[in-house]
């Protein structure tokens, strides 16, 4: 049996979509919200239903063999895990945003204050790509809640359509990275158990569709 992490929360219908269009399960794993162990009748497949953050940690440990998560994830947590597919799904971007009209002037401060659910990804982005040294606050929800009432300059978030930017006055002001959701695998996993193989063509032979 292969045991596959998969992420709670917005990836979760598109990946179990994903799995039954590849003829791969015959469940509806986004139904079954409350269960965090499902597995599909024909014994194949055991799925744990895990926090975004914590599927780079599954699959590392060999708790799960495989798991789904976005780009945002793996950039931020650097866990050691084969990344074999980018399945195509789940896209958005990793954006800079600030208080609309405030672009130029926030953008020339000089010392300044990043609020984020990614400071690593911020870090990297600040110092080796604009060279600059910035204050960055870790939170974990609501972000978009920090410049409005004043705990920080600027955000770096993720951004799928830009209505909650926009509905609370922000605006995108630099693009950092394209995110889209990746098939990662465990390194012992993988040349332990041949099963995961037939599982790997099956989600690329559906991307490439």
């Amino acid at each position: 049996m292969i045991t596959i992490a998969l992420p709670k929360g917005r990836l979760t219908e598109e990946a179990t979509e994903l799995f039954q269009r590849s003829s791969l399960i015959s469940i509806d794993i986004s139904q079954e919200t409350r269960k965090l162990v499902l597995e599909d009748p024909r014994g194949n497949l055991r799925f744990l239903m895990v926090k975004p953050f914590d599927v780079p940690t599954y699959v590392e440990y060999g708790i799960a063999d495989m798991g789904i998560v976005g780009k945002d994830v793996l950039l931020e947590v650097n866990k050691k895990v084969y990344e074999l597919l980018d399945l195509k799904i789940g896209k958005c971007f990793i954006a800079l945003a600030g208080p609309k009209g405030l672009r130029e002037e926030l953008l020339k401060k000089s010392e300044k204050i990043i609020a984020t659910k990614f400071p690593n990804i911020t870090k990297e982005y600040f110092e080796n790509v604009l060279g600059e040294d910035v204050q960055i606050i870790k939170l974990n929800g609501s972000v978009e809640l920090a410049p409005i009432l004043g705990l920080s300059d600027m955000i770096v978030d993720i951004v799928e359509s830009g209505r909650t930017l926009r509905e609370n006055g922000l605006e995108v002001y630099e693009k950092l990275y394209d995110i889209s959701a990746r098939l990662i695998i465990n390194r012992a996993s993988l040349k332990l158990k041949s099963e995961i193989e037939g599982v790997v063509n099956c989600l690329e032979r559906m991307i490439l569709q």
